[in-house]
């Protein structure tokens, strides 16, 4: 995704929305866990520096935060200071100037849960040798650190269950994923954000200063942090179960509407848009795109995770098209997002939703470089299709995400396990496109990581006939090549393959199947003690595919036949009908650039009728 090579070229993260927020979360602990616990793994495919920044406190103690603008509501940080707390309270001045008598009231801040209490006394722990006796002797750059994995749980019956600016050489090449085209690049993803990372071909020699592997030299009293945590029926908002800390101009928050209740809701499209006509809410914006853009040597890009299904749909538009026309020639990879949808009945929430889903379908992959919609739902339709199947999780589908750990068995070959997926491929795809007849994409790209050096080819004995042509293969990559290349000729194809597996560590949540070892390695029977999974391999891909004709050309249809003038309260936000109607003929223009000479060719009645 991002270029290799060399000194790493930076990227800004923008998280708009709510859900975003959720994604992001778990997106940024991912992240985290993939280069703090083993820094030489960590240091040779995946550089934290494309997207962390180095700064000093006012204490002058060195910190290392994302690269992060989130934009989100009233009422959506819950204990998490809009300021973070790196830096301390910016916006706090206990200075008086009346004379007089004074009398003051002060609200309890909102408590905090266990996780995030373990999370403060670790940090205390650090911070303050005195407070743990002696100081763990970890050269990190962040004032906190890595959070040691859970320990194994007993046996149970088996069930089924003003900072600095970063270090950086100046390295004049053009960023690799800004790409030129005539139509919107919209791509289909599979298992994304599980990958946890941004991979490199190994060349990457990151400045971040790793921590020290050796967990003995840890305080005795960190046990707090190697509790496990089941957050899933506690958490209200995303920063319940967010480990990183974030710089205090990160958050930026639109107090003009409210995160929850019924009133001041940002449920438009059009009320999305106006927040950025508004010259305060855009000059802010900008203020904070400056303040990290401009410490960036040879910016690469922006990567943008946006709420699809709300009005945040229309601050992802207005976004995008800042910075396309501010940062020309930089690259905008844009994910739309979409929680999961009960169909408990059609109302006029659900219309809001897919309005809002169509103009920020097509108006983000207008600005963006690349666009992908992400969804467990099946579809994105006014009755979505049942959510998609994950094997080997077991998750509750109101969670904000799932992982699929790649199948493979303890011990097995990559060549073996390939093997057993030749009738189908071994992903579940997450853009809500429905079932794939086929492996059939024009271009995608493809990351395999978590597999030992020991198991990526077969090793055959001397002299033994390959059982296929995947067992032949010299190297990891051949394998993962000549496997596409048998599932999909014809496509082009772009493969990877990294050591480190993705790191599940608290507040990651333990909904894998029993079937799975510490590891995320399929085992044979039932284990007779429960282990908790502390990291997965992964499969993921990006495709471009013929599976998008077929869900973007459905919404064009739901929303085709209605009456939308129905629904006026939604076009009294800001959006005109003309200009709905015409977003309406470009989502089907763009549904056309996926369309194979397969699929059912719709009359000329219809055509003529748009």
């Amino acid at each position: 995704m991002f270029e290799a090579g060399g000194t790493p070229r930076p990227a800004v993260t923008l998280q708009l929305g709510s859900y975003a927020g959720f994604v992001g979360a778990h997106w940024w602990n991912l992240q985290d866990a993939a280069w703090s616990r083993d820094s030489e793994a960590a240091g040779r495919e995946i550089c934290p520096d494309v997207l962390y920044r180095a700064g000093r406190t006012l204490g002058r103690p060195e910190t290392y935060a994302p690269r992060l603008i989130l934009m989100d509501l009233k009422g959506s940080l819950n204990s998490l200071k809009e300021e973070g707390c790196l830096y301390g309270d910016m916006k706090r001045d206990t200075s008086v100037a009346w004379p007089g008598s004074l009398s003051t009231h002060q609200e309890d801040p909102p408590a905090k849960n266990l996780f995030l209490q373990d999370l403060s006394k670790l940090e205390v722990l650090v911070s303050r040798p005195e407070v743990g006796k002696r100081r763990p002797a970890w050269p990190s750059p962040r004032l906190l650190p890595a959070v040691p994995p859970p320990p194994q749980p007993q046996c149970t019956a088996p069930h089924s269950g003003q900072p600095g600016s970063p270090v950086a050489e100046p390295r004049p090449d053009p960023p690799l994923w800004a790409v030129q085209r005539r139509q919107p690049l919209v791509l289909q993803a599979v298992c994304f954000l599980l990958q946890g990372g941004i991979s490199s071909d190994g060349d990457f020699s990151p400045r971040a200063l790793p921590l020290s592997k050796d967990v003995s030299q840890l305080p005795k009293q960190l046990h707090v942090s190697q509790k496990g945590h089941q957050l899933e029926g506690s958490v209200q908002v995303w920063s319940d179960y967010l480990r990183v800390h974030l710089h205090p101009r990160s958050i930026f928050m639109i107090h003009q509407y409210n995160y929850d209740g019924e009133s001041s809701q940002l449920e438009a499209f059009g009320q999305g848009e106006s927040l950025l006509h508004n010259s305060t809410y855009l000059e802010e914006l900008e203020d904070r795109l400056h303040f990290y853009v401009e410490e960036c040597d040879y910016l690469q890009g922006f990567q943008i995770l946006c709420d699809l299904n709300n009005g945040f749909s229309g601050v992802g538009a207005k976004v995008t098209e800042l910075l396309h026309d501010e940062y020309s020639g930089r690259g905008i990879l844009t994910w739309g997002l979409t929680p999961v949808i009960h169909n408990v009945g059609v109302s006029w929430k659900d219309f809001y939703r897919l309005m809002n889903t169509v103009l920020g379908i097509v108006h983000l992959s207008t600005h963006s470089s690349l666009f992908c919609p992400l969804s467990l739902n099946g579809s994105l339709g006014l009755k979505p299709e049942a959510p998609v199947t994950l094997p080997y999780v077991h998750y509750d589908v109101v969670a904000a995400g799932a992982a699929v750990p790649f199948p493979m068995a303890y011990g097995q070959s990559l060549p073996d396990a390939l093997c057993s997926y030749q009738l189908a491929v071994p992903w579940t795809p997450l853009s809500s496109c429905g079932e794939q007849k086929d492996s059939c994409c024009f271009a995608q790209s493809v990351v395999l990581r978590g597999i030992g050096k020991e198991n990526l080819i077969s090793n055959l004995p001397p002299g033994s006939q390959p059982k296929s042509a995947l067992h032949a293969c010299e190297t990891g990559e051949e394998v993962l090549g000549s496997y596409l290349r048998a599932r999909c000729p014809g496509t082009f194809s772009t493969s990877y393959l990294l050591q480190g597996p993705c790191k599940v560590l608290p507040p990651y949540p333990q909904f894998f199947s029993a079937l799975l070892n510490k590891h995320g390695f399929l085992l044979d029977k039932l284990p007779r003690c429960s282990t908790a999974v502390e990291s997965i391999p992964v499969l993921t891909a990006l495709q471009s595919s013929p599976a998008l004709y077929s869900a973007l050309n459905s919404l064009y249809k739901e929303l085709h036949r209605v009456d939308v003038q129905r629904w006026a309260s939604f076009f009294s936000a800001g959006v005109e009908l003309y200009d709905f109607q015409e977003a309406l003929h470009e989502l089907r223009t763009l549904s056309q650039c996926y369309k194979t000479s397969l699929e059912f060719d719709e009359s000329e009645e219809e055509a003529d009728s748009d």
